[in-house]
């Protein structure tokens, strides 16, 4: 089996201008809710708009001050909760005394008139409030964290099922890829052996033309696609080489139209039905027979026909894929189609009149 390739898993940390982006916008909702709260509720000046600048001010200054302070102590690390809610009361305690100035700054105020009043009329609700918004938007931010941690955990862990499973279905691919190669060598390796003894030059034909079929056997047989083109030419070579052992009793056809030739399909798909169609069709038949494989397309389907002019079905009781070991072929290519295309292919077997067999593969269009 092939490496697998380098696993592309999701990246475990959210972006920081991403993060910034989202605190703005909710502390920005966050401050305009404590102004109306300061402005209508606890009664801190009649004017909204003041209440406002100085809620954005002390909001603003507590978003900085936590963020800093998560790159400055932690940096892409996770914090431990106690001590970051410990951090998070002395960075609000900050953000008050620092928000008040500037809103001082803004409004052009006195610090020792407006800010006073801030400071001492209702110090401990102004405390109150600002930290229980430091603490409950950053428990938030924390909670959305947390979500986000697992669900990047349960995508890392997707992504390695995923690459698990096409390991171990690529292996029962070559696994069944390999169960096609033995039996055709043998046969041929046994007609070579008696050749040699009474056809010498036959069988050094026999067997040059055998080199070229394991050559682009070998080729396809070891990848996980392959072109309609590259199918063809590894059938043109595999029917060469079985009519050097059948001789006048086998002619055969290929027709791949043009547009299909790029077409990209599994390999060794065609191999096992040219071979059932020689072995089960033709080979016991007195007089032989002829082949034909044909490529077409219907819409987004692709339609794979091998067709014989042998024995047909009814010299052939147990043709259906899972009824002999003589037809593993069929029984692979079910196999197959089931692992690569599920329920969006098939292979159907029927008879071809006068006499003979047509089996069709039907796959989906690739890209």
């Amino acid at each position: 089996m092939k490496p697998t390739a380098e696993i592309a898993l999701p990246q475990n940390t959210e972006p920081l201008a991403r993060r910034l982006l989202r605190a703005f916008y909710l502390n920005l909702g966050i401050d305009i809710i404590c102004a109306v709260i300061v402005t209508y509720v606890m009664r801190i000046s009649d004017s909204f708009w003041v209440n406002l600048v100085f809620s954005l001010c002390i909001g603003m200054s507590a978003m900085v001050l936590i963020e800093a302070g998560r790159v400055v102590f932690w940096r892409n690390s996770t914090p431990r909760k106690a001590h970051f809610l410990a951090f998070i009361l002395v960075a609000a305690g900050i953000a008050q005394f620092l928000g008040i100035r500037l809103a001082d700054l803004l409004l052009g105020l006195p610090t020792d008139n407006f800010s006073s009043m801030y400071m001492n009329v209702s110090g401990l609700g102004l405390i109150i409030l600002t930290v229980s918004v430091c603490v409950g938007a950053t428990l938030f931010f924390w909670n959305l964290s947390t979500l986000a941690e697992l669900r990047n955990q349960a995508a890392i862990e997707k992504a390695r099922a995923t690459a698990i499973e096409k390991q171990a279905l690529q292996a029962q691919l070559q696994m069944l890829q390999a169960q096609i190669e033995p039996h055709m060598l043998f046969n041929t390796l046994a007609t070579l052996q008696s050749l040699i003894a009474i056809d010498a030059p036959r069988a050094q034909q026999m067997l040059d033309q055998l080199i070229q079929f394991l050559r682009a056997s070998l080729s396809s047989s070891r990848i996980e696609q392959t072109t309609l083109a590259q199918e063809f030419s590894l059938m043109e070579a595999y029917l060469e080489l079985m009519s050097l052992r059948m001789g006048s009793r086998l002619s055969f056809d290929l027709q791949l139209p043009a547009e299909l030739r790029d077409t990209v399909i599994a390999p060794m798909l065609l191999q096992p039905l040219v071979e059932n169609a020689i072995k089960h069709g033709l080979e016991p038949k007195i007089e032989g027979g002829r082949v034909e494989v044909a490529a077409s397309r219907q819409g987004e389907i692709l339609l794979l026909d091998v067709s014989d002019t042998g024995l047909g079905l009814s010299a052939q009781s147990d043709l259906q894929p899972n009824n002999h070991a003589s037809h593993i072929g069929l029984s692979n290519i079910h196999e197959r189609l089931q692992a690569l295309y599920g329920s969006r292919a098939s292979l159907t077997v029927k008879p071809k009149l006068p006499h003979g067999v047509i089996a069709q593969l039907q796959l989906p269009i690739l890209t």
